[in-house]
């Protein structure tokens, strides 16, 4: 969709399906934006000391400058913070981090020009992307390191990533034909003094925590059939006398994926069931039974990150902030990134406590003193030198302790920087970096599982499964053939953990 920027709300979802990206030409939104640069040249000219602008920064804020230096002191700042290590973040994620920050300054509050506005905006239509590493900022004030990156490549400094190569900055403008932008009082402060980089990264990973969630669900409900388990836990009753968003959404769509179903069976059933069957105790195991209290808490914490992230992308979060109706320029905090570090550090919980249940829940696929009839590691062969997923299982497990040692809060890891002048920080990127990083090894660990239901189905027979299951496997086995003989299946996960991503097996 067409992405059209002034200074009104954009939603979240807007964001993440734009394609294209245009800035608002009416009279309006100009004015607006003219305003707020008038006001801050006066101030200056008027000698006043305005933070980051006539004067240093941090604990450097006690030095003046004369107006003769401003715009030195605007170079000097995305240099001296050209110090960012790590690796390279992705251009879907640059993308989201440069638009994050468009939209931020083009709320007529920050005493940037329009300009600079149509500069960034040029960036994103030719697709060049600032080289940014993904290390070095400490959520406060702002992400002052890796946001240096977009205004370092404006001025035709450092590298940019153009179709899909790193290169030089100053020699991919020369090739579009751009001239190196020369930055105006409080121009690179305001894009550099705010918390874009780590909403950009969020941006991306609500959506692959999203999909990896609806994926986690459609591998329990495809356990419920080859466990042949008993839905009565998943009935509306149960969950509307404790009713948690959640908790019924994620009841009510394992109901719609196991519609069909013949292996699974109700409270209707259960008796018979539970007296013909060696293997049917009177209730599954948490690990199935649960799976609605369990999962219900992570769909209500992503819809509360999802409010953050969008009420976050429409903020102002640079400081000074400039109140043309008021005639006052304000300091103030804006740039601490807490909403964002809490978001990101609670989806890490919710991601480790969905890790450790897809461990639980795989023991009892592939073990057959716990599987009810699908035999040794999801065996199809009977020979004693074929193993099935025994080694599977011992890499979704270790999996899961690399996602569980993730959940730790990077919020709380406060670290005091800059001379004591930022000393309470967020840590919000680090945090989302950490969300990042457990969702890469939670996908590995999902798609293991999903070559495990296919598995099973095979043990069972693919015609006694729902629709949903066998549509499920059909995307599995286009990919993946049944595991008769031994053989390598690390290609196999990476190939479902794309189609996870992509939201395929949602």
């Amino acid at each position: 969709m067409t992405l059209t920027i002034n200074d009104q709300f954009i939603p979240l979802e807007n964001v993440t399906n734009a394609s294209e990206v245009k800035l608002d030409t009416s009279v309006l939104f100009r004015d607006k934006i003219a305003a707020a640069e008038k006001l801050l040249l006066k101030e200056i000219s008027d000698g006043h000391p305005i933070y980051g602008v006539t004067t240093g920064y941090g604990d450097s804020g006690k030095n003046y400058l004369v107006y003769e230096d401003a715009r030195t002191l605007q170079v000097n700042l995305y240099r001296f913070h050209g110090c960012g290590v790590g690796d390279i973040l992705s251009e879907k994620e640059i993308f989201n981090i440069v638009l994050v920050r468009l939209i931020s300054i083009s709320k007529g509050y920050s005493g940037v020009s329009i300009e600079l506005l149509e500069a960034m905006l040029k960036f994103l239509e030719l697709g060049i992307l600032p080289a940014i590493p993904s290390k070095g900022s400490v959520g406060a004030s702002g992400d002052l390191t890796p946001l240096s990156y977009i205004a370092a490549a404006l001025a035709g400094e450092r590298e940019v990533i153009y179709r899909s190569q790193i290169r030089p900055s100053a020699e991919v403008l020369r090739e579009c034909g751009l001239e190196p932008y020369t930055f105006k009082p409080k121009e690179a402060l305001a894009i550099m003094n705010g918390t874009s980089v780590m909403t950009g990264v969020l941006v991306s990973q609500l959506e692959n925590f999203e999909r990896l969630l609806m994926g986690l669900e459609s591998f329990s409900a495809g356990l419920f059939e080859a466990m042949e388990a008993d839905t009565t836990a998943l009935e509306p009753f149960v969950h509307q006398v404790k009713p948690f968003e959640g908790q019924i959404k994620c009841a009510k769509n394992l109901r719609e994926k196991l519609d069909g179903a013949t292996l699974v069976h109700d409270r209707l059933s259960r008796y018979k069931s539970f007296f013909d069957s060696k293997h049917h105790n009177i209730q599954d195991r948490y690990s199935i039974r649960c799976i609605p209290q369990i999962l219900g808490v992570a769909w209500d914490n992503l819809s509360q990150a999802k409010q953050w992230v969008e009420t976050e992308i429409n903020s102002v979060s640079d400081n000074p902030l400039i109140n043309c109706d008021e005639q006052i320029i304000y300091t103030g905090c804006n740039f601490y990134g807490g909403y964002m570090a809490h978001a990101a550090d609670t989806l890490k919980i919710c991601l480790a406590n969905m890790a450790d249940l897809l461990d639980k829940q795989f023991a009892l696929l592939v073990d057959d003193k716990f599987n009810r009839g699908l035999g040794e590691n999801l065996k199809l062969s009977n020979e004693h030198y074929h193993h099935g997923f025994k080694a599977m299982q011992i890499t979704l497990s270790s999996l899961s302790a690399d996602v569980m040692m993730r959940m730790l809060p990077a919020s709380v890891f406060s670290r005091s920087t800059e001379s004591m002048n930022q000393d309470k920080v967020s840590m919000g990127t680090t945090s989302a970096l950490g969300l990042k990083d457990g969702i890469i090894d939670f996908s590995s660990m999902l798609a293991i599982a999903m070559l495990g239901i296919a598995q099973a189905m095979d043990i069972r027979g693919v015609e006694k499964f729902s629709p949903f299951a066998q549509t499920l496997y059909g995307k599995i086995r286009e990919i993946s053939a049944p595991l008769i003989e031994d053989r390598r299946l690390d290609g196999d996960i990476a190939k479902i953990r794309e189609l996870l991503l992509r939201g395929e097996l949602a």
